[in-house]
């Protein structure tokens, strides 16, 4: 709450350089910020009497987002990326996805590797395992095995995680 919002009877008030000024009513609370062209600001509603601040609501808003804006430049976000194999897949082309899946763990990102079952093919869960057991062998050297491998409907799912 800042300014004429305030509605309470006494404020502890609370100088612009940080210093405590005592207990006053909120209209002479608000004088002495008018006074000095800034706002008073409501930092502790629950205490009591409330805690007001004299302050520059508008920079104090400005800097608040300034601050956030750089917490979030700083974050760095792990996609997920995911490559899908089936059960009677060439090595050759394993190999290729290998290649892809260390490329994405070099970039950071965390890799799920799908084996698709259609039709018949779901009797064989096992080549899938087989398969999903080589290609994380394969990617040992820049990644680990986040979630191992485990049937989900009809697809058997394996996590990799980058190695830090």
């Amino acid at each position: 709450m800042i300014n004429e919002q305030i509605r309470d009877k006494e404020v502890r008030l609370i100088s612009e350089t940080g210093e405590q000024l005592g207990v006053f009513s909120s209209r002479d609370a608000q004088k002495l910020a008018d006074e000095k062209k800034l706002d008073l600001v409501k930092i502790a509603p629950n205490a009591k009497p409330p805690v007001c601040r004299i302050m520059d609501y508008g920079k104090y808003k400005f800097d608040q987002a300034k601050k956030e804006k750089e917490a979030r430049k700083k974050q760095k976000t792990i996609d997920t990326k995911e490559l899908r194999l089936s059960p009677n897949i060439d090595a050759h082309d394993i190999q290729v996805k290998v290649k892809k899946a260390i490329e994405f763990l070099k970039d950071g990102d965390k890799v799920k590797v799908s084996i698709r079952f259609r039709g018949r093919e779901i009797g064989r869960t096992n080549t899938g395992m087989v398969i999903l057991e080589d290609f994380a062998k394969s990617v040992a050297e820049y990644g680990t095995v986040d979630k191992p491998a485990k049937m989900e409907a009809k697809s058997l799912v394996m996590f990799l995680a980058p190695k830090s």
